[in-house]
């Protein structure tokens, strides 16, 4: 299905427990290439070689962006030079793989055949899983499913004294939001190390007792050669040394004790500061915030939630559309797809239209979850629906945007010109339609044609484009914010640019007041949270709130209710904003995860989505 692993294999390999120690155990620690930039695919072509040349080189680990954008493309190039080493290799993604991702991170899977691993090799049990954001800006995150599966691989394990080496993208510290939950989980074995990348340096860290080698980027220009790290585990001590891929091998840099008596800590005095555990104190200073029920999926949640009465809708990585009971969090229905969803239900009426990484729409019975009606696509969609009067509007990953018939999932149009892929909600105004795309471009469709009004490409990198933004429109303006940190207003008939600012410091999160007279954002680094009149025709503030958010990158949108401003963080913190005195009203933590949306319900209670799997119903 979406996870391709072998289980039986992995369980007989778990009971059949491990024998001594290896004399000797030789391989390399390759990270950070990046195919698909400017140098990736020539420096891990010339590392490979160098790697083939070695004979005593017993396996290979690849830990993480492994491309630049995780392109379908890229990663396909990808897999056809590393199909050269001559050696086993085991591959894991990483952030660059998987929060551009076109496929929604299925590509990954199907290319590479999975996106985690176990084998054991001279006594020793390696075990590696994926990190993302899967799709969505924020700090890294092992996705909940592969807890899961790490829980599964764990308590199977004949013998837990086996030496453990676990293997991920990112430091298991701050960098990434569950970090705590690894750490907690390989306390409970006999770990020895964690091998690492994301850093693109040499760097040796200790997770609360846990050695944590990261390597240096492949990447010659961020080294000037091409290069790796050369391990060798010999003696009860795992050593580690950079290698150049034109041939020559450095001195060791590193020294970390994994014998079967020695302690999980490091030789060497790693650099950094202790990590605190997640703070949920600010809970207590409001006390009226209650969270009157929580649903925990067994997967991540990438999308928004959408209600109809005391029905609430939302999708997971598990590729399930699935409906809720809003008084009681009860499950209602499931209705499994055969990909992973990022795209947010949209409802009208008795029907819900929502897109899936398999390739299809689909459009649910509200009441039973059965489906009416499938719309196929030529490649998978990450996009989210809008739908206005019978009428459905999604982007896709296949270079095209549709216009579909709510009522059977007939095309009405079809525009085929759009660069890259599609991840937002368009936003439906009175004669068109407007969406930004992962191609430096933001596009204006005519709404009964889907003819092509105007286009605004002035990113100079797809990195940069205003793709993942939900834009919003008042007074005959769009509002949109951007990677570059800057925030635009554009005319809504010609595109032309109104104003461009970076004055303040934003990501992809944008909001519009009830009365479409504010437009709200975050800034990015000084944590405020800033209002802005959309009758302007320059930039000009009407508040600020010193909202204390901290470095603040969650894309999701800001959304007002009643008196409140509710603000989203990468934090799992729910912001309050009053709107009539710019102050916090309250915040509370729901997790330690990115806030995906916040749906106000009536005018004392919201729901939230979390990227680590959580559903949340508060009372305030």
């Amino acid at each position: 299905m979406l996870i391709m692993r072998n289980i039986l294999l992995i369980i007989v390999l778990l009971l059949t427990g491990y024998g001594s120690l290896a004399q000797k155990i030789n391989f390399v620690h390759v990270t950070d290439t990046h195919v698909g930039s400017q140098a990736g695919a020539a420096d891990l072509e010339k590392s490979i070689e160098d790697i083939n040349r070695q004979d005593s080189i017993d396996f290979v680990l690849i830990t993480g962006d492994i491309t630049e954008f995780g392109s379908d493309e890229e990663l396909r190039q990808a897999r056809r030079i590393m199909d050269k080493l001559n050696k086993p290799w085991y591959a894991l993604p990483g952030n660059h793989d998987s929060k551009w991702s076109e496929s929604g991170n299925n590509s990954f899977v199907s290319i590479f055949g999975a996106e985690e691993f176990v084998f054991e090799k001279g006594g020793f049990f390696f075990m590696g899983t994926a990190s993302g954001p899967n799709m969505r800006m924020a700090p890294g995150l092992v996705p909940r499913e592969q807890i899961v599966f790490l829980d599964s691989i764990l308590s199977h394990r004949s013998n837990p004294l086996q030496p453990l080496i676990f293997v991920n993208h990112y430091p298991l510290n701050e960098s990434i939001s569950n970090w705590y939950d690894l750490v907690d989980r390989l306390k409970t074995t006999n770990v020895k190390a964690t091998l690492l990348g994301h850093g693109h340096r040499n760097h040796l860290y200790n997770f609360e007792g846990i050695p944590g080698v990261m390597g240096r980027s492949n990447l010659s220009t961020n080294q000037k050669e091409a290069g790796y790290n050369l391990v060798t585990i010999e003696k009860d001590t795992m050593y580690y040394r950079e290698r150049l891929s034109k041939g020559e091998t450095l001195p060791v840099w590193c020294k970390v004790p994994v014998g079967t008596n020695s302690s999980a800590t490091t030789e060497n005095k790693s650099i950094g500061p202790t990590v605190s555990r997640p703070d949920y104190s600010i809970n207590q200073k409001f006390p009226e915030i209650k969270t009157i029920w929580q649903l925990q999926e067994n997967s991540d949640i990438g999308t928004g939630l959408s209600r109809s009465k005391n029905l609430v809708i939302f999708a997971n990585t598990s590729g399930e559309i699935v409906a809720l009971d809003l008084p009681t969090g009860k499950v209602l229905w499931r209705f499994r797809t055969a990909g992973k969803i990022y795209s947010t239900p949209a409802i009208s009426g008795n029907s819900v239209v929502c897109a899936s990484t398999d390739h299809n729409i689909y459009c649910l019975n509200i009441g039973t979850g059965k489906k009416i009606w499938m719309h196929p696509t030529i490649k998978p969609i990450v996009a989210s629906p809008a739908i206005e009067e019978g009428l459905v509007y999604i982007g896709a990953s296949d270079g095209s945007f549709r216009c579909l018939k709510l009522s059977d999932g007939s095309l009405v149009w079809q525009f085929e010109e759009v660069n890259n892929f599609v991840e937002c909600k368009p936003l439906v105004l009175k004669n068109s339609i407007c969406f930004g795309s992962w191609g430096n471009a933001f596009n204006s469709l005519d709404k009964k044609t889907g003819n092509l009004l105007w286009v605004r490409e002035k990113y100079n990198n797809r990195m940069l484009s205003p793709a993942a933004v939900w834009p919003v429109a008042a007074n005959g303006k769009i509002f949109l914010v951007a990677p570059d940190r800057h925030m635009t207003a554009l005319d809504e008939k010609s595109g032309a640019e109104i104003w461009d600012s970076g004055k303040y410091s934003c990501r992809e999160s944008i909001g519009i007041s009830a009365d479409s007279k504010l437009v709200y954002i975050k800034n990015m680094n000084e944590g405020n949270v800033d209002a802005f009149y959309t009758n302007a025709n320059e930039q000009e503030l009407a508040w600020e709130c010193k909202a204390d958010l901290g470095y603040e990158i969650a894309p999701s949108p800001i959304v007002e209710s009643g008196n409140l401003i509710f603000v989203p963080t990468t934090a799992g913190v729910v912001v309050a904003i009053d709107r009539k005195t710019h102050l916090v009203a309250w915040k509370y933590k729901v997790c330690n995860a990115l806030i995906n949306a916040i749906l106000p319900v009536g005018k004392r209670k919201i729901l939230v989505s979390t990227l680590d799997g959580k559903v949340a119903y508060l009372s305030f």
